[in-house]
Order: structure tokens, then sequence, then C-alpha cells
């Protein structure tokens, strides 16, 4: 599977910034305001983090596999 690189770009973005930045934004700001399932809400958006930073890893190994880091 190859990815777009305009998308891969955006995926390394929210998997490697994003989400983990909201993880622990919930994870600090949700207690105060008294929400429920924060817990949930966290490993949720780390999950995400994790699968996108799968996808976009297995769309890296198939690009050098098949020669699209060669000069």
């Amino acid at each position: 599977m190859k990815i777009p690189d305009a998308v891969y770009d955006i995926l390394k973005w929210i998997g490697l910034i994003v989400l983990p930045a909201c993880a622990w934004f919930v994870g600090r700001v949700a207690p105060a305001w008294g929400w429920e399932n924060v817990d949930a809400i966290v490993i949720t958006l780390n999950s995400l983090g994790t699968f996108i930073g799968i996808l976009i890893g297995v769309s890296t190994l198939n690009y050098y596999k098949y020669g699209g880091g060669a000069e």
C-alpha cells in the first residue's frame, strides 16, 4: 500500500504530534471539568495515534522495499 506524499505528511503530523498532545491535554484537563471515562478517551486517542503510526510505517517499508528510495 502506497500512501501519497501529502497524505503521508498529514498522517505523520497527526499521529506524532496532534493525537499525543490531545491525549495529554484531555488527561490533564478532563478530571478538572468532571468528565467521565477520561481513561477510555486517553487510551482511544493514544491507540489511534499508534494505529496511524503503523500505517505510515508500513507505507514507508513498502516504499523502500520496492525501490522508492533508490537514487
